[in-house]
């Protein structure tokens, strides 16, 4: 019993540290674009100040690799495709809005994004927790798509 725990609990400190890597390596373009680009656009009344947003998605990786670490505990039946897609998608969107200063096609990227957290969820939906604890990254995703999407109207 606790050899499995230990196990567990490795297992994930590897998928917490690898989502929360990720998203420190997607801040890298982020960064520099807030001061410069991202400072001069137009954005909705209703856009949070920008000390939100890294504790929110440091929460959100966290979550997504508790989520990762429980499904790949119990492991049957799942697949990990979309998670490993919704992941990539994550980092891509950064990298398009931010560094190539692209919010229409960022915009497409968050619906996929989007479509494939759902999908992940329900590959996940085997083991319930693993499954429901990526709902507040599709609702935050959600509301950073009426974001993405506002700032497309306003800076046309």
């Amino acid at each position: 019993m606790r050899h499995t725990r230990f196990h567990f609990w490795l297992h994930c400190l590897l998928a917490v540290g690898m989502c929360e890597g990720v998203g420190f390596a997607s801040s890298f373009f982020t960064f520099s674009s807030i001061r410069t680009w991202y400072s001069t656009l137009h954005t909705p009344f209703f856009t949070p100040p920008s000390m939100v947003f890294a504790p929110v998605w440091t929460t959100l990786y966290a979550l997504m690799g508790i989520s990762l670490a429980l499904a790949w505990k119990k492991k049957k039946n799942i697949s990990f495709r979309w998670f490993w897609i919704q992941l990539c998608l994550n980092a891509l969107w950064s990298l398009i809005f931010f560094a190539a200063r692209n919010p229409l096609l960022a915009m497409g990227i968050l619906v996929v994004l989007w479509g494939s957290i759902v999908m992940t969820m329900r590959s996940f939906h085997s083991v319930r927790i693993a499954s429901v604890l990526l709902l507040p990254y599709l609702i935050w995703v959600s509301f950073a798509g009426i974001l993405n999407l506002s700032i497309v109207l306003l800076n046309r």
